[in-house]
């Protein structure tokens, strides 16, 4: 089992940038497909990106797509989500998760993922 800790969200303002980290441990993140999602009060939870084991593949989604970056560093045991250009709506709750299906059908869902970190609150506020 791998266990997931979000950090570095914050109050920013529109137009500013923030980074979120998310560490693993008890298990190596390399095992893992790992994705960005968010859920805003009163929304469902939605997709930001993810990226492969490797690193070598990205998927965002059209809201965030040239703002927004993931990353990893495997040897760290860390993912990170570089945003910028934030606007109000991108307030939310940014939630860390990880996936070992081989099938990436569902990969932009919440349903692929079988671990989660407790999120990390992100307000854009002016």
């Amino acid at each position: 089992q791998v266990q997931l800790v979000e950090s570095g969200g914050g109050l920013v303002q529109p137009g500013d940038s923030l980074r979120l980290s998310c560490t693993a441990s008890g298990r190596t993140l390399a095992a893992y497909v790992m994705g960005w999602f968010r859920q805003a009060p009163g929304k469902e939870r939605e997709f930001v990106g993810r990226i492969s084991r490797s690193g070598g593949v990205t998927t965002y989604s059209d809201s965030v797509k040239g703002r927004f970056t993931i990353s990893r560093v495997n040897a760290k045991n860390t993912l990170y989500l570089q945003m910028n250009s934030l606007k109000p709506e991108d307030t939310a709750i940014y939630y860390c998760a990880a996936g070992s299906r081989p099938d990436l059908d569902f990969v932009t869902t919440t349903r692929y993922y079988d671990h989660w970190g407790q999120g990390t609150q992100v307000t854009v506020s002016s």
